[in-house]
């Protein structure tokens, strides 16, 4: 049977976003995600090309509203660390109401992907170096801005790259936030990464 003429391929890519981020890449078969979308298998790989495709796709997407995407409003009137310390307390805050306690997207899929998938590997890979890189010209403007002082603009980015991806795993844990946004704030002082914001 054909792919509807009528298939809203954007909406089906959201449902399965949100399949995939709750239950992981490998538990989503081709079989499960055609059934929850009413779709032949046939029609998914119609319209998806593959299940590889399809996460790639996906994303791309949810890149759309990560670091790499400029996450911290960076503004000539707006410090940089409260910038980054405001929406890290709203990453913790958002958390704590996710129900699903799915955490991020990309950092629950590095256990699945890397060094097991050699197609998605590089794409997960990638979307990291996208944000470490947002991560190292933000610290930098902070710098010349005397926000902060000089020092080794990869390893701090690195280190705030490596303390995102911990706090979404233990969000999956701790789900108050306020234990999240202690945490966090313990680590952006700890990184002098932390600034104060209303």
């Amino acid at each position: 049977m054909n792919r509807p003429k009528e298939f809203d391929r954007e909406g089906a890519v959201a449902v399965l976003m949100d399949e995939i981020w709750e239950h992981g890449f490998e538990a989503c078969s081709v079989n499960s995600m055609s059934d929850k979308l009413g779709i032949t298998r046939s029609s998914f790989y119609n319209a998806f090309g593959s299940k590889e495709k399809l996460f790639a796709e996906i994303l791309e997407i949810y890149s759309q509203s990560g670091p790499g995407n400029e996450m911290f409003e960076i503004t000539q009137s707006r410090s940089v660390l409260s910038s980054i310390t405001e929406k890290l307390y709203e990453i913790c805050k958002g958390q704590e109401e996710d129900k699903a306690c799915r955490g991020c997207l990309a950092a629950s899929s590095i256990q699945e992907l890397v060094k097991k998938n050699e197609e998605l590997e590089p794409v997960l890979k990638e979307f990291f170096y996208q944000n470490i890189q947002y991560f190292e010209k933000i610290i930098g403007i902070a710098i010349q801005r005397g926000e902060l002082e000089d020092c080794d603009v990869r390893i701090k980015a690195l280190s705030l790259q490596n303390m995102m991806i911990g706090l979404s795993e233990m969000s999956k844990i701790f789900r108050n936030k306020g234990e999240l946004w202690s945490i966090c704030k313990h680590s952006l002082k700890a990184l002098a990464l932390y600034g104060e914001f209303e």
